[in-house]
């Protein structure tokens, strides 16, 4: 028998090398970038983090180690890891730029195919501000435009620096190979030193490839997963006048002075001790049920039935009864109204803001001289937002002057069921990847034309997002759900571009076709302090420079300003 301990023991010696051994074989399978560091929630998803590291000569190799020059092509091939949707590169500081080249290529879950290769966008100009703490932060990191691939288990990705001439011995400019080397890109660049006088740019430190997956989004409470249409003016009707219906039952309250009859039948033998000359005044003055009271007899609360006496005017007290006993008759009805005038107004709608979000708007719509309708608005719970990864609290502005509109250039190759998924993934890789407070945008349209909740802090609120650089205060960014640099703007999305800004620019008392001033925070367009003049309905390219939210919807503005004004009554 004592061997059985030595035995239980070993054998629980013997299952935890097992255990330890299956824990760490998946990431045996993955040497080199393939290590990921990976971060799991069962229902808020999760994000993989492959580092790129410098390319040897004949493609794609994952055993190179980082070398001190630091300025050749990097890349990462993680043929087999956990399933993800949308993709994005970071590097360490959010001040540094990427003057480089990058791309993906993923390989969809099931089918096993591979994608082409894909351009990842610049995103410097879609950030927080650069002096605000959101921007300063520690955890704060540089990145690229996100891609959403849709569900993959593969991946390759490769950086390439952009080349500048040099002058070779005689003075001569010598030209970048393949000009911008697009072609050599395309065909599977090899990574191999540029000789002839070229030189490649520095890349930023810390260059990885984040691979996010947006999870399953747990059931939103009910009534909470949307925001109900509204009229332009949500001014609940005074509770006064529509309550007289549910008071009409009060007055009847007093009816059981029917029965107080019975009670001075109880009272009949008090006329027979006095001599009975006393009890003959009582006879001529019949109560309203018609029974005889003692002079002295106080009466029973709610005696009275709120009716006159029979031949007596209401409210006053006749001779021979006690002064006492008509007052009820007009008070007992007016206590009622009171008690009910000072009861709670109705409930909202379950799908609308909390009665005290939805108190400021009305007050705004009220203040506001032209104001829209508000549309049905998706909310965070709606959309699967796991709040606890985002930063507590809120930054809000003064105002909101201006409206920035921006495309996502996230790709349009998704299904309208699939835009939750998309900002759970883009969510997750502004918070988790890039290292700012919460969601960047304020608000997003799919391409569906639906709207969603973006930056939380209240959807008829002044939060300040991260989507402008440079000017994020005091105004607020609108994104729509794609790309829109060649392709056509879905005309339902541009539509609830102009429904959605002339409800909110109308509580701030904007005119949509107006112009209004922004001071920049600073920009590669204006410098810091400089007073800027801005359509209330801007291009994110009016305040920065860049190709945002591309050349087709770009056009479409003039036609989102005049709708919305229409909207608003103008």
């Amino acid at each position: 028998m004592g061997t059985i301990p030595i035995m239980r023991a070993y054998l629980a010696s013997s299952i935890g090398v097992a255990c330890t051994a299956a824990l760490a074989l998946p990431l045996a399978l993955y040497p080199g970038p393939a290590h990921a560091r990976a971060e799991r929630a069962a229902t808020s998803g999760s994000t993989q983090s492959l580092p790129l590291l410098p390319l040897a000569s004949g493609g794609l190799d994952r055993g190179v180690a980082a070398s001190g020059g630091d300025t050749g092509d990097r890349g990462v091939a993680a043929p087999d890891v956990r399933p993800f949707s949308l993709v994005g590169v970071v590097w360490d500081r959010p001040s540094a730029g990427l003057r480089a080249r990058v791309q993906v290529r993923t390989r969809a879950v099931g089918s096993g195919e591979w994608s082409p290769w894909r351009e990842l966008l610049p995103y410097e100009d879609e950030a927080p501000d650069p002096d605000s703490p959101e921007r300063r932060s520690a955890r704060a990191h540089g990145g690229t435009a996100p891609l959403w691939v849709g569900d993959s288990d593969g991946v390759q990705a490769r950086v390439r620096p952009e080349r500048t001439a040099t002058a070779d011995a005689d003075g001569r400019a010598v030209a970048d190979e393949g000009a911008d080397g697009r072609a050599a890109a395309d065909e599977g660049a090899d990574g191999r030193a540029v000789a002839g006088g070229v030189r490649a740019a520095a890349l930023p430190a810390g260059l990885r490839l984040e691979l996010v997956d947006p999870g399953e989004a747990p059931a939103p409470p009910p009534g909470r997963g949307a925001l109900r249409a509204l009229p332009a003016h949500p001014v609940p009707p005074r509770p006064v006048p529509s309550r007289p219906a549910r008071t009409h039952p009060v007055p009847t309250r007093p009816a059981p002075p029917q029965s107080v009859p019975t009670r001075p039948a109880r009272t009949h033998p008090v006329p027979s001790r006095p001599a009975p000359p006393r009890s003959a005044p009582t006879h001529p003055a019949p109560t309203p049920g018609g029974a005889g009271a003692a002079p002295g007899a106080k009466p029973s609360a709610g005696s009275s039935s709120g009716k006159p006496s029979a031949g007596l005017p209401s409210g006053k007290p006749s001779a021979g009864l006690p002064s006492g006993k008509p007052s009820p008759d007009p008070s007992s009805p007016r206590p009622s109204p009171s008690k009910t005038t000072a009861g709670p107004l109705p409930s909202p709608d379950p799908s609308t803001q909390p009665p005290s979000a939805l108190g400021a708007e009305v007050t705004k719509a009220s203040a506001a001289g032209h104001t829209a309708p508000r549309p049905r608005i998706i909310t965070r719970a709606g959309w699967g937002a796991d709040e606890k990864i985002r930063e507590k609290g809120h930054v809000y502005s003064k105002t909101v002057k201006v409206a920035f509109i921006h495309h996502t250039v996230t790709g349009n190759k998704y299904s309208c069921s699939q835009a939750p998924s998309v900002l759970r993934s883009i969510y997750r890789y502004h918070v988790k990847s890039l290292g700012w407070r919460d969601y960047g945008y304020n608000f997003t349209i799919d391409k569906c034309g639906k709207i969603y909740e973006g930056r939380s802090g209240g959807v008829a609120k002044a939060v300040r997002g991260a989507h402008t650089l440079g000017f994020n205060t005091n105004s607020m960014g609108v994104a729509v759900l794609g790309t829109f640099s060649t392709k056509k703007p879905p005309a339902k999305a541009v539509k609830a571009i102009a429904k959605l800004t002339a409800w909110k620019l109308g509580l701030f008392k904007r005119n949509p076709r107006g112009t209004t001033h922004l001071v920049s925070g600073g920009g590669n367009k204006y410098k810091k302090g400089t007073s800027v003049k801005l359509h209330v309905i801007a291009g994110h390219r009016d305040g920065f420079a860049t190709e945002c939210p591309g050349k087709r919807l770009y056009k479409k503005l003039g036609s989102v300003r005049k709708t919305a004004a229409r909207l608003q009554g103008r």
